[in-house]
Formats: structure tokens, sequence, C-alpha cells
């Protein structure tokens, strides 16, 4: 019985056998539920288990615990809807609009713990969702995609993306979780300082080049144009930079040296992959990040663009070309 007690799996279980060891070793059942500050019915109920089937009435049988509060059927009916809101007359699906409309349409009695749960166990996230121009050209946008094809396939040619941002001393706060009842607050000046930042990313070696300036238009396009071809590493014979249609980009006079210009077809930025370095380089250096002049604001742009410069494996990835 000492054995069993201590492989026992549960700790009820070995409560149990050692009861019934003490009883077993002449100890009186009032002293023993005392013992175990149980009542002596509970004791009697384990004696008879013990007698009816050994040391395997002791232990606790496994539980088919409660029911599941969305069933399958269930599932599959609320997963579509889901997807297509549409079938509720509904344009979209937040999390206490979804847990109203199945409490009020399917009388279900459930929980919004419950709803929220159950939409992150099946992959479901809530997104802001990305503006998306209505006038994108898309046969233009194909025909792109179809020369950048072959593009890639000449390795005598290096593909660059250029693009501008703007920085902010005080930007946009972001979301983040804090307790319930707590005030969250950053420091807002509302003075709007900003400053511009022209970038040049290589996918395929994932070399970063950039300036700052404190406006865009031809002519500082031209300085940083001359100081990407004096500056910049350009191993290949042919070198095409490829930008979207702003004013400053198809001024003739430009001088582009080593690069050869190809435009985005129009509202395509989702074409360009150094906007992604833009998001990842404001995520992580501008967030909550707050500059009580320009010197501060450039401070920090500075030590953003030497991390971006330094980040060749992670820009290679991040502006992977899928054409």
């Amino acid at each position: 019985m000492n054995t069993a007690a201590k492989a026992a799996p549960t700790q009820s279980g070995f409560v149990r056998m050692t009861a019934i060891r003490k009883l077993l070793e002449g100890w009186n059942p009032q002293t023993v539920a005392a013992f175990y500050d149980v009542t002596r019915q509970t004791l009697r109920n384990w004696i008879t288990s013990f007698n009816e089937r050994g040391i395997d009435g002791l232990i606790d049988k496994p539980r088919t615990g409660a029911p599941r509060k969305i069933t399958s059927k269930q599932s599959d009916t609320y997963e579509n809807l889901i997807k297509n809101p549409q079938l509720a007359d509904v344009t979209h699906w937040t999390g206490v609009k979804f847990h109203g409309y199945l409490r009020s349409e399917f009388e279900h009695e459930i929980g919004y713990s419950t709803v929220v749960r159950w939409l992150h166990d099946k992959g479901f996230r809530l997104k802001v969702p990305q503006p998306w121009s209505d006038r994108q050209d898309e046969q233009a946008r194909e025909k792109f995609l179809e020369e950048l094809g072959k593009l890639l396939l000449d390795e005598t040619i290096d593909l660059w993306y250029q693009d501008e941002s703007g920085f902010e001393g005080d930007p946009r706060p972001r979301r983040r979780w804090v307790q319930k009842g707590e005030k969250t607050r950053i420091p807002y000046s509302g003075t709007h300082i900003r400053m511009n930042v022209a970038g040049l990313v290589c996918p395929r070696t994932g070399y970063f080049f950039a300036l700052e300036f404190t406006h865009m238009d031809s002519d500082v396009f031209q300085i940083f144009l001359n100081y990407a071809n004096s500056d910049c590493e350009l191993p290949r014979k042919k070198n095409v930079i490829i930008l979207d249609n702003a004013s400053w980009h198809k001024k003739k006079s430009l001088d582009w040296g080593q690069f050869i210009p190809v435009y985005l077809p129009p509202y395509s930025p989702d074409l360009n992959p150094i906007e992604k370095l833009w998001l990842i380089v404001k995520a992580e250096w501008f967030s909550d990040f707050y500059a009580k002049n320009r010197d501060q604001l450039i401070e920090r742009i500075d030590m953003a663009l030497i991390w971006l410069m330094k980040r060749k494996d992670g820009n290679r990835k991040t502006c992977r070309i899928n054409a």
C-alpha cells in the first residue's frame, strides 16, 4: 500500500491510500477521519471502494469535463459568418458585435471571453485594415511585374528601390496593453517637428543608403542621386532604380549617373519593398518617441538609419522580391 500511495497519480489518490493504510495498521476510524479532515461518511465511502475494487477504487477516474460551449457544427457555421459578414448584413465584425449576434440571432448563451478565445483558436486576429487605393491600374501593374521578372533574371543588373519618408518629433502614439483603470500618457508638443529621409535599398544585398533633408524637390533629389552614385556599392554593370511617380522624380534635367530609372505603376506603394523598411524603422525607433527640437529628432534619425544600414541580412529578408 505504501508503494502504491507514492505512485498515486493525484494528491487525492495518495490521501485515500494512506488513510486506508492507517486503518489497516489499526488506527481508529474517527482518528483517521479527523487526521485527514474528512467526514466519517467520506471515509466509509473510501473503505467501500477499496473493498470492492482494491487500490483501483482509490484512484481518481478520468473526468469527461464540461461540455464544449461551441460545438463542431456551430463552429463551422460561426467561422463561415466571420469570413463572410455580408451573410449577416454587416460589413465587418468586432468581438462585441459578433458575440451579440450569436446571442440574439442564434440564442446561444455564451460568454464574450469564450467567443474571443474561440476566435483566437481559429486563427482570427483583430487588425486595422490598410487603406488601399481604388485608382490602381491592374493592367499597368501586371505589365510592371512582367518586366520586373525579366530584370530579376538578368544577373548583370541590380535592382534598387527608392522612396522618401517623413519622420516627426511627436509621432502618433501606438496602442499598448495596460491594466484596467490605469492611465497612460506620452508627451505631445503639437509643434510638428519634421524631417524627410530619402532612402535606397538593394534587395539582393540588403545594402541601404539614405540622406536626411528638411524638404524634397527636384534639386534636393539631385543631391541625393549625386551622393548615391558616389557612395553606394554598385558591383554590377547596370543599376535599375525603381521609384514612384513623384514630380521631383521625373524632372527631365535630372542626372541619374549610373542609375536607370523605372517607375512604379500609379498608386502602387505595395510594389516597393522599401516601404516595409520605413514601417520597421518607425516601429523600432519612433514608437512613443518625443523630440523637443529638431536636433533631437535628427540625432534619433541618425541612430535609426545607422541601425538600418547595418541590418543587411534583415533587409534582404524584408525586401525579398516575388515577381
